[in-house]
């Protein structure tokens, strides 16, 4: 506990130092540092309000405990009494807030993303269910006040995704979303099913944060650009100029090919965009991986081939099978209502790193 206490002041003077910085017009002056220095500013502030609050609520409780250590009437100790009642248990919520806000944060959590879904065993109906996928967290993401940009797309004659790339923006996207990397499992009877069959089928969805300049460093010279003639769809408006782009990254042999802008340029920004959260992405991967196996959280960042989620459409009910959460709401959650799933998964997540930190 003391150890807590100790780590909270240290936060409270830095938190002192940079208002004191951001006021500073030397800093105020350089945009980068100001820009910076505010963010961990703005990072801190929730820890340091809790704090303070914390400290609010013990300091009372030491005076009631005082007052009621002196002679006092019997209608001034109960109404001390009372709220020391009240006051005990904001002050165990508070502890447990703090603990959490001072868990070691994901550095990615404040980013927006890039996210694929692709159609994988199952055909036309894996197609199906990618679509279905692409809604959910779109309707998801509206109810977050967040944008959604598709950035890519394959679609089949069902109507369906082979595969759908999407950059998704908004206030702390990656800090929700990033648990929803893997295999996700439909059971349903398909609409291509005449005898009425169920059938299981899998998309897989990645999830990357979106990578800056400041994150990742490209050389120029590990891309290689190929540029060719978009197909166009269905035949209609074949481009008869290269406005196509296929970008490979060497070292890793990530390969991304953008086609849907109208121009050779805004592909380019595209593909680079998109380049550069898988490459961000590929070498964060190996960091990780590259830690002690018990160090990394039983929900992971997800594995693409690990499956994570079963969808069964007969019995309404979805299952997240990393911590054994079953929600008898599936017809809600594809409209878009995923907190609950996010919640507890986020909820498990911090439990688990407490544990680890008490554990050393």
């Amino acid at each position: 506990m003391d150890e807590m206490f100790d780590r909270l002041q240290a936060v409270v003077d830095r938190y002192d130092e940079l208002n004191e910085l951001i006021s500073d017009p030397e800093v105020i002056a350089d945009t980068r540092r100001f820009m910076e220095l505010s963010k961990e500013e703005a990072d801190l502030r929730d820890t340091v309000e809790a704090y303070r609050k914390y400290q609010k609520v013990t300091g009372q409780i030491d005076e009631d405990n005082e007052m009621l250590r002196e002679k006092l009437d019997d209608d001034m100790s109960a109404m001390v009494k009372d709220e020391l009642k009240e006051l005990e248990p904001q002050k165990a919520k508070l502890e447990d807030q703090i603990r959490v806000l001072l868990l070691p944060k994901d550095p990615n959590d404040d980013k927006n993303i890039v996210m694929e879904i692709h159609g994988a065993a199952g055909g036309d109906e894996a197609s199906l269910f990618a679509a279905d996928l692409f809604n959910m967290y779109s309707r998801y993401a509206e109810k977050q006040g967040w944008q959604v940009e598709v950035v890519d797309k394959n679609e089949t004659e069902v109507g369906g995704f082979k595969e759908i790339v999407m950059l998704i923006s908004g206030d702390k996207v990656y800090s929700k979303l990033k648990y929803e990397s893997g295999a996700h499992r439909v059971q349903r009877v398909p609409v291509t099913e005449s005898a009425g069959r169920l059938h299981t089928s899998t998309a897989t969805v990645g999830v990357m944060p979106e990578a800056e300049d400041v994150d990742i460093d490209i050389n120029p010279k590990d891309i290689r650009t190929d540029v060719y003639r978009s197909s166009g769809a269905g035949g209609q408006h074949i481009n008869k100029t290269s406005s196509a782009v296929r970008m490979t990254h060497l070292p890793t042999g990530i390969v991304v090919a953008m086609q849907d802008e109208r121009s050779q340029q805004q592909n380019r920004a595209k593909a680079m965009q998109i380049l550069r959260a898988r490459v961000y992405n590929y070498y964060h991967e190996q960091e990780e991986s590259a830690y002690d196996e018990k160090r990394k959280s039983a929900v992971g960042t997800g594995d693409r081939s690990e499956r994570i989620r079963t969808y069964n459409y007969p019995q309404n009910r979805v299952t997240d099978h990393r911590i054994g959460l079953t929600l008898n709401k599936l017809d809600k959650i594809m409209n878009g209502d995923l907190d609950d799933i996010i919640d507890a998964l986020i909820l498990y997540d911090q439990t688990q790193k407490m544990e680890q930190l008490n554990n050393g």
